[in-house]
């Protein structure tokens, strides 16, 4: 019998669909290891630079400084009035709840060019209850060398709020710190040495010497042979034009260059302030056993009160009775098997059930014994 057309049309069709739909659950997914070079490394020499200045908040609503016990915060008031002309006479008591003393900090990016604008934080350094509505006077902004970089000054932006009435206080957020967006114009320039020399450096986020030789090797893919040379596990030297337009040119082009990484060494990050553990994902397991118990101790104190009897002239003694109890929980040895993927570990640890705080003792012990292959770091 002779199909029709269009009913061997619409069999085709389903056979390529269901070959297509039995080829996606088989046919592994590419691994995409790719990153862009600016993700792992930045040109030396291009970096941001932190400016701190010291300052007064003037015109809040009576939540300044103390000034009997912040008297840094007169002689800043008395400083600046007397550099505007004004000279109060010696002795003068300064009652002072409308001005707070501040710490002014920014950051300075690079090629910031003069009459640009940057953000600043405030910070207030006394014992003042709030720097909402306050305004920064003029504050000089200083880098490590002394020199004057900026200049601050703004109304403040405070993300809190707060009432106090009768003995009851309460409060959202924080108050005695804000922000003012483009508070500050930069005053002077960083020079950088991006533009000398025939050649620029990279500096790795990460010392690997897999991923300098992969970014070397993908700059030279791209720019030709001998351009790139990885110098040791954290820098590359890159060949680039003198022009200063073809050098920036240049470095975009190859800041966007993909390039392939390998397998990271496997680690295991612990914290134990805070009890927390990260791994990565090449973190693997062998096959070990695993027993842990929990002790806790227990410790119950009940008032016990003495009355003396009638007319004996004896007092009332208050004492305590205290019990002691020390429990241990039985530890069964747990059989884990061993983990090839970073899957398989959680799940292995998973079925231990022991805290965090735990972990991080068993972890410790699984690497003394050799079945936890991963170097630990203890932050």
């Amino acid at each position: 019998m002779r199909l029709r057309r269009s009913e061997r049309w619409l069999r085709w069709s389903v056979a390529v669909t269901v070959v297509a739909s039995s080829a996606a659950l088989w046919w592994p997914a590419p691994a995409d290891a790719s990153r862009r070079i600016k993700e792992v490394a930045s040109v030396q020499g291009v970096r941001s630079n932190p400016l701190v200045g010291y300052g007064l908040v003037v015109g809040l609503d009576g939540t300044g400084d103390q000034t009997t016990q912040t008297p840094f915060t007169t002689q800043s008031l008395n400083s600046m009035l007397q550099q505007l002309g004004i000279t109060l006479p010696p002795g003068t008591p300064l009652q002072l709840k409308n001005v707070a003393a501040v710490m002014v900090t920014a950051t300075l990016p690079a090629f910031a060019r003069p009459g640009q604008t940057i953000d600043v934080v405030v910070s207030s350094v006394g014992n003042a209850k709030s720097l909402r509505g306050g305004t920064l006077v003029a504050t000089p902004l200083k880098g490590a060398d002394g020199q004057v970089y900026a200049l601050a000054q703004g109304s403040l932006i405070v993300g809190g709020a707060g009432a106090a009435a009768g003995g009851s206080k309460v409060q959202i957020n924080h108050l005695s710190a804000g922000r003012i967006p483009e508070g500050a114009t930069v005053e002077r320039a960083v020079p950088t040495a991006l533009a000398e020399g025939d050649s620029v450096q990279l500096g790795l986020a990460a010392s690997d010497f897999a991923t300098a030789r992969a970014v070397a090797g993908a700059i030279n893919a791209a720019k030709g042979a001998g351009t790139a040379a990885a110098l040791d596990g954290r820098t590359v030297r890159v060949r680039a034009p003198s022009a200063p337009d073809e050098r920036v040119a240049f470095l975009a082009d190859i800041e966007n260059l993909p390039v392939e990484l390998e397998r990271p060494a496997a680690r295991v990050v612990l914290n134990a302030r805070t009890g927390s553990i990260v791994m990565n994902e090449a973190v693997t397991l062998g096959a070990c056993a695993v027993a842990h118990g929990n002790l806790s101790v227990t410790i119950s104190s009940t008032p016990v009160v003495s009355q003396p009897g009638p007319l004996s002239g004896g007092q009332t003694v208050v004492t305590e009775k205290t019990e002691i109890e020390v429990a241990q929980q039985g530890g069964a040895l747990v059989q884990m098997p061993a983990g090839a993927r970073l899957s398989d570990v959680v799940k292995a640890l998973n079925a231990l059930g022991a805290t965090p705080l735990d972990l991080l003792a068993i972890l410790q012990a699984m690497k003394s014994a050799g079945a936890l292959n991963a170097e630990l770091e203890v932050i």
